[in-house]
């Protein structure tokens, strides 16, 4: 029978919303039991961007799956004990209210490590100590601060949110890294520590290049970004389109019939160029003085995509990436989310996988992106809130079935 890299541990899940359950989500397909513990009304996701009356929202069920819930008021004095119980026979405690909103209930990091020295506590949280630290998070307010927005666009344009949800499940894999050593920092100390993830630094973690950029700048213009605006005078990394940003220049180019993701994303490396300037009908460009080293395109960058643009405008995309592909062309098609739901290789992948659920019969989601070769992910839907209240108050913690009653009936749970 195979086991999982994470079986055997067992985690406190107090998150709602999207980067806490984003993280434990994932140490649940890892094999950890994930005991998300919600207040009696329910993490708010369940009612949110609703696509079907009374029914738990995708927002929650896509972010939930192979958990078990339970319901506690821990604002009472036996939710309170309660969760102290459930406190000393977890591993992990994970957590992402508002700032010292745990501590107000009478959990502080010291109460805690009494209760269990061996438990990992990890929080997410918007911002790390200093004036931002009280400001209320939410994914594009961290893509704001953590220097995503700043420079994504285009130059004459606003700055712009980025569709992949860098803030919020960005966040949400940085704690699991840090969750997943301090398990490991465990095993050789035998104590559990504190792990905080602010989800501004998660941002600026992955917007690294821009910092390096920014460097640079001190140095002389940007000269790989297509932007009238990096000149000698810029002082800050600017908005570059869709500029690779990296050594080698990417753009993406149109392809018929035109559409909205009619495009494909092409990077010209100093060996495709010969094999490109054929494709595109201008086989003179490869020993012309003028375009034939990377040095003598870089100043003309706009003109040379324009140039694959005449051509790839003419062709649908996957005949474009048919032919680039052919010449070892660096390139991928702009995936339309209804083309990756519809994504045969993806669902071969098991990363667009149907969930069956209790109630809405079966949903689509995103599937384990860790793949492990003795630790195989089966996804399962998401829980009913306080599904699991008899199966973990009576069942582990050893309460009573009248004792349950009348937690509910006090509204304790």
């Amino acid at each position: 029978m195979t086991t999982k890299a994470l079986e055997g541990v067992r985690v406190l899940d107090m998150t709602h919303v999207q980067s806490g359950p984003s993280a434990t989500q994932l140490l649940a397909w890892l094999g950890a039991d994930v005991v998300k513990l919600e207040a009696p009304t329910g993490d708010i996701t369940r009612k949110q961007l609703r696509d079907l009356p009374d029914v738990d929202s995708l927002y929650f069920t896509m972010l939930n799956c192979n958990k078990r819930s339970i319901t506690l008021n821990t604002k009472t004095e036996r939710g309170k004990e309660l969760l102290t119980e459930l406190i000393r026979r977890s591993d992990v405690m994970v957590e992402n209210f508002g700032p010292g909103a745990v501590d107000r209930m009478g959990f502080t990091w010291e109460r805690i490590q009494e209760i269990n020295p061996r438990i990992v506590y990890a929080s997410i949280k918007g911002f790390g100590d200093g004036p931002y630290t009280n400001f209320k998070a939410y994914e594009v307010v961290a893509q704001a601060m953590g220097g995503s927005m700043a420079t994504t666009g285009f130059e004459d344009g606003p700055p712009l949110a980025t569709g992949a949800q860098i803030g919020d499940s960005g966040t949400g894999i940085h704690a699991v890294a840090g969750i997943l050593a301090a398990l490991f920092q465990r095993e050789n100390t035998g104590r559990g520590q504190r792990v905080n993830v602010a989800m501004q630094h998660a941002v600026l973690n992955l917007c690294r290049v821009k910092l390096r950029d920014q460097q640079r700048l001190a140095h002389g213009p940007l000269a790989e970004y297509p932007n009238s605006q990096v000149t000698a005078e810029a002082d800050e990394v600017p908005r570059s389109g869709n500029a690779s940003g990296g050594g080698q220049p990417g753009w993406a180019v149109k392809c018929a019939p035109g559409g909205p993701n009619d495009y494909v994303y092409v990077i010209v490396q100093p060996v495709g160029w010969q094999p490109l300037s054929e494709l595109i009908g201008r086989p003179e460009l490869a020993g012309d003085p003028e375009w034939a080293t990377p040095e003598a395109r870089l100043p003309k960058l706009n003109k040379m995509f324009q140039l694959i643009e005449e051509w790839s405008s003419t062709l649908p995309k996957w005949e474009v990436l048919e032919r680039l592909n052919a010449h070892n062309i660096p390139c991928g098609p702009i995936l339309s989310t209804k083309e990756i739901i519809e994504d045969a290789s993806l669902v071969a992948n098991e990363m667009v996988v149907e969930v069956a659920h209790p109630e809405r019969g079966t949903f689509t989601t995103v599937g384990s992106p860790l793949k492990l070769s003795d630790s195989p992910v089966e996804v399962v839907s998401s829980p009913l809130l306080g599904e699991h209240n008899a199966e973990v108050f009576v069942g582990e913690l050893g309460l009573g079935d009248e004792e349950l009653r009348l937690l509910k009936s006090n509204g304790v749970i």
